[in-house]
């Protein structure tokens, strides 16, 4: 478990595409799927059920739309994994959902938005992206101490992008960015609560806590399913914040820009597919969202 003080003062520079020999004619087939319909389903897809939480917060501000949710559980976790296997996840998670007549695609996954969403843009610039941002702009506005703690991923909470967003909002702010994959473990697992999570939370969060942190970014997809818990471990004094509200609202203005809303107001439907076991996922995306969830299975 690592720890990183963000306060690097690096340059950041976005990844090109790492396809780019694909030929004019598999980009024009693909351009061809698309065809960007206001009444095409949302695309939403992350490592496992943690974007689970943004689809959540999706349907509460757009519950008009349809959706398409992509769990690569065969693949999870994404903090563990290199940037260019990240980035292949990625570009064949979003052909699939192309495939499958999406109008746009949120990268309901910290890790991969900071890792992918370039490629993903300069692969498919034909289809709007909403990634994922870590709420560190919020979270500086709301420390009275002037100092915060993020906790993500192993591969996050190290990342340039980080780097980036802490340099840019975070002027004079001591921020402190640890890695927790064993909560991401947890919520795969379909554990929320209790006195062994309690104490796994507990022990992942103890390194930024020490700090005299007086707010907590959550910054990954899979955090806010076991949120209770964090706010219980933090106690009242440590503001735990989220970042799910905040793109469901940027997604709505995408799609506005675009012409893309569904202008029946409708309650829209849901899709659900994993790469891995199926029955498993359907449980757990059933106890996090509150409903009846049936997924189907896919290879990518």
């Amino acid at each position: 478990m690592n720890m990183v003080n963000m306060q690097a003062q690096q340059p950041f520079f976005p990844h090109p595409a790492r396809d780019a020999e694909r030929s004019l004619y598999a980009l024009d087939h693909e351009k061809s799927e698309f065809e960007g319909k206001a009444e095409a389903p949302i695309g939403v897809f992350d490592s496992g059920v943690g974007g689970l939480t943004i689809l959540s917060a999706l349907r509460q501000e757009l519950p008009g739309e349809s959706y398409i949710y992509f769990g690569d559980t065969a693949h999870c976790p994404y903090g563990v994994r290199s940037e260019a296997e990240i980035i292949d996840l990625s570009v064949r998670i979003s052909r699939f959902l192309i495939e499958q007549g999406v109008k746009l695609i949120v990268v309901a996954c910290n890790t991969a938005s900071q890792a992918a969403l370039a490629a993903l843009r300069a692969t498919f610039p034909f289809i709007p992206f909403v990634g994922v941002v870590p709420a560190v702009k919020p979270a500086t506005r709301a420390t009275k101490k002037g100092r915060i703690g993020i906790a993500a991923t192993n591969q996050a909470a190290k990342a340039t992008y980080l780097r980036q967003l802490i340099d840019e909002f975070a002027g004079g702010i001591q921020a402190f960015a640890i890695g927790c994959p064993e909560l991401v473990a947890l919520v795969e697992d379909g554990q929320f609560d209790g006195p062994l999570v309690e104490e796994t939370v507990r022990h992942a969060l103890e390194p930024i806590l020490r700090e005299d942190i007086d707010v907590i970014v959550l910054g990954c997809t899979h955090f806010p399913a076991l949120r209770p818990v964090i706010e219980r471990v933090a106690t009242r004094q440590v503001q735990v914040i989220d970042s799910g509200s905040a793109i469901a609202r940027r997604t709505r203005y995408v799609l506005d820009t675009e012409n893309l809303i569904q202008p029946d107001m409708s309650p829209g439907t849901l899709r659900v597919w994993c790469s891995g076991d199926p029955e498993k996922f359907s449980l757990i995306a059933s106890e996090l969202l509150g409903y009846a969830v049936t997924t189907r299975q896919t290879n990518i």
